[in-house]
């Protein structure tokens, strides 16, 4: 009734966004812009929201999606006006850290895992198990390039020396992510981007989160208490509805279970 009487004050909305999980372009429930990209938009023009939150909990993965998933939450969030801030759960750490700093204002648990400013990359050398067992490898290339990191033959020192390039410009583009959203917030005197990892207290400390808080509480301190959530679902894919890509899935598992667990969660 509220909105349709212009002299009733309506209560404060906060649309309020779950990114929980692996940042990626396979897996169901794997974070990407593609799947991400209705629900954003939804938040932040269905009706007039005082703020977007996002409830972070994710300990990274892809560089790429984390950029696109930020940039169009800062798009929106400077078209629309509306301040954005962002409540760590478990693990904001890498391309989680990379979304949580798409927010105006960070804030998290005393035990949240915050951090690892820094790239990955990690794999197998099959070489000697195909030579023990006989098995002879063939392999044709045009380009001196596209067999490089081949698991199954030999490290190349030159194939690690291009890798690590590569590593440390995504690294570069990581930091001035965080340090233009951060800026003076991040303290000076110390190396916030080897990959190292803060507990919620001493994340305050170098300036990776503005504070202790959580979602709802800190929301009605902030907007009163009749502020209402809006929760913005993500709609699940036809497959997904009936059990489908039950492979794909479980690797999907298996792979975040291990993200999550270096960070002792």
């Amino acid at each position: 009734m509220k909105q349709w009487l212009p002299f009733l004050t309506s209560d404060p909305t906060v649309a309020v966004i779950r990114l929980s999980g692996m940042i990626g372009t396979s897996g169901r429930g794997a974070l990407n812009d593609k799947s991400l990209a209705p629900m954003i938009e939804k938040a932040f023009t269905k009706g007039k929201p005082v703020a977007v939150a996002l409830e972070v909990n994710s300990p990274g993965g892809s560089p790429v999606q984390s950029s696109l998933i930020g940039a169009r939450i800062r798009r929106l969030a400077d078209e629309k006006n509306i301040p954005v801030i962002a409540f760590v759960e478990d693990v904001a750490a890498s391309g989680g850290y990379w979304l949580a700093a798409a927010a105006d204002e960070i804030y998290a648990d005393p035990s949240s895992v915050v951090g690892s400013i820094g790239v990955i990359s990690a794999g197998f050398g099959l070489h000697e198990l195909l030579a023990k067992n006989g098995v002879e490898r063939r392999v044709y290339t045009a380009g001196n390039s596209k067999s490089m990191l081949d698991p199954f033959r030999p490290e190349q020192p030159e194939d690690v020396a291009r890798l690590k390039e590569l590593l440390e410009d995504i690294h570069v583009n990581f930091k001035e992510h965080v340090t233009a959203r951060r800026g003076d917030k991040l303290v000076q005197d110390r190396d916030l981007f080897t990959g190292e990892i803060w507990l919620g207290r001493k994340a305050i400390e170098v300036g990776l989160i503005d504070g202790i808080g959580h979602l709802k509480p800190h929301l009605q301190e902030r907007f009163g208490k009749k502020v209402k959530l809006r929760r913005i679902a993500m709609k699940k894919d036809f497959l997904s509805r009936f059990g489908g890509q039950i492979v794909g899935d479980a690797l999907h598992g298996v792979e975040e279970r291990a993200q999550y667990a270096r960070f002792g969660l």
